[in-house]
């Protein structure tokens, strides 16, 4: 569809825009108005840089594809206020969504295939047990819990541990310096050290897995060419990538689902349905909601030239409810095919732990359900906090409550 260029040039847009009152799933608003008037629009930042907003899905998904457009964090403004000032630092060792081809290849392609069919075929066996071994524990402290704490992060947390090889009688202190960072409690000087324990931690895991390899990622990848700084790296980032993501995923996927209730009822009369209702999760909840990339050059879109060096905000929420993709896109439908979401990604940045993510969910999600044909908000659906603030969208806590024996 072409946008016919308006005689006068419209103000440009700043993010972030409110979410509508009591629609935690819906993105906000005016990108669907954005969206039909103005895919590509002009965009103020923070910081005083004038960029692009881009809200289509046939956009967003060409500008991912465009090699083009970079993900060096250091040429990026930050698109929403409180972001860090001045100028970002370039991505550190290991941290492959802020780096581009060739340094970006090198280490895609090392961990693209330890990824492998054999390691999520095991992986996908853990995510069982785990995923039992909470549900039990559910059932067994008996009615009401907070579905955060109790099933939603420790599940990805743990399988972080399997995926990396982070030896049984380490996972409390690793457990610990990962709720650090990731607790709403945690003062800043708490989240430092959890960072800093984690980095330390990992470094030890790297330098044990060189001594003594064991059947994890980690091991593998010491017989690459890696240094033990850049193999550190690795381990944080997969760590970052795997754990807020799933955990929101599976919290805010069962607040949508008990929302939802004709939706729950075909999954929980039809596991099958599984595969399906993950992607169309992911479209319809589209958590991690923003990207940005830079032009490197000056690059022709939808009719405009974007210049080299402007940063373009990619809203993933609103491309992800395109009706020109999606029928209905509003709607939650887990019989529709939902491929072609964006909720992983697309292009050389699309999500490296996707299958093990997708794994996590359709494993987790239904157990529950079949687990506990009662479950329900135990508080009003307005009362569960949201994390509109946040990088990667979701809930805080979730209180649910079962019928007991």
């Amino acid at each position: 569809m072409h946008h016919e260029p308006s005689a006068h040039t419209p103000e440009p847009v700043s993010l972030p825009y409110e979410r509508p009152a009591g629609c935690p799933f819906d993105p906000p608003a005016p990108l669907a108005e954005l969206r039909a008037r103005q895919p590509l629009s002009p965009m103020a930042y923070p910081d005083g840089h004038q960029g692009r907003l881009v809200t289509s899905h046939s956009l967003v998904r060409a500008v991912l594809a465009d090699p083009r457009f970079s993900s060096r964090y250091e040429l990026m403004h930050y698109p929403m206020p409180g972001g860090p000032e001045g100028e970002l630092p370039p991505a550190p060792p290991g941290d492959m969504t802020g780096m581009d081809a060739p340094e970006h290849t090198r280490f895609r392609r090392l961990l693209a295939g330890r990824f492998t069919v054999r390691r999520m075929r095991l992986l996908t066996e853990r995510v069982e047990e785990i995923t039992a071994e909470h549900l039990d524990a559910m059932e067994a402290q008996g009615p009401g819990t907070d579905l955060v704490q109790a099933f939603a992060q420790p599940i990805p947390a743990l399988m972080i541990c399997e995926l990396l090889g982070v030896p049984f009688a380490d996972r409390e202190v690793f457990q610990g310096f990962v709720t650090a960072l990731m607790s709403l409690d945690s003062t800043p000087d708490e989240r430092m050290a959890g960072m800093t324990g984690l980095q330390e931690y990992m470094h030890g895991l790297v330098l044990a897995k060189r001594a003594e390899p064991t059947d994890d990622l980690l091991s593998d990848l010491t017989s690459s060419d890696l240094t033990d700084e850049e193999l550190t790296g690795v381990g944080g980032f997969l760590l970052g990538a795997g754990l807020d993501t799933t955990a929101n995923m599976l919290a805010h996927g069962t607040f949508a689902l008990l929302r939802h209730p004709d939706q729950l009822a075909a999954l929980r009369a039809d596991p099958d349905l599984a595969d399906q209702a993950v992607e169309e999760l992911m479209r319809y909840l589209s958590i991690a909601h923003t990207t940005v990339r830079v032009a490197l050059e000056d690059v022709e879109l939808d009719g405009q030239v974007i210049r080299a060096g402007e940063s373009v905000t990619l809203s993933i929420q609103a491309a992800n409810r395109d009706p020109e993709r999606f029928e209905d896109p509003d709607s939650l439908d887990l019989h529709r095919k939902a491929t072609g979401q964006l909720g992983f990604g697309h292009g050389i940045h699309q999500c490296l732990g996707q299958q093990l993510a997708r794994v996590e969910m359709r494993v987790a999600l239904p157990a529950l359900l079949t687990r506990f044909p009662t479950l329900r908000l135990a508080v009003p659906a307005d009362d569960v906090p949201l994390r509109t603030d946040m990088n990667i969208y979701g809930v805080h806590s979730l209180p649910v409550t079962w019928d007991g024996k």
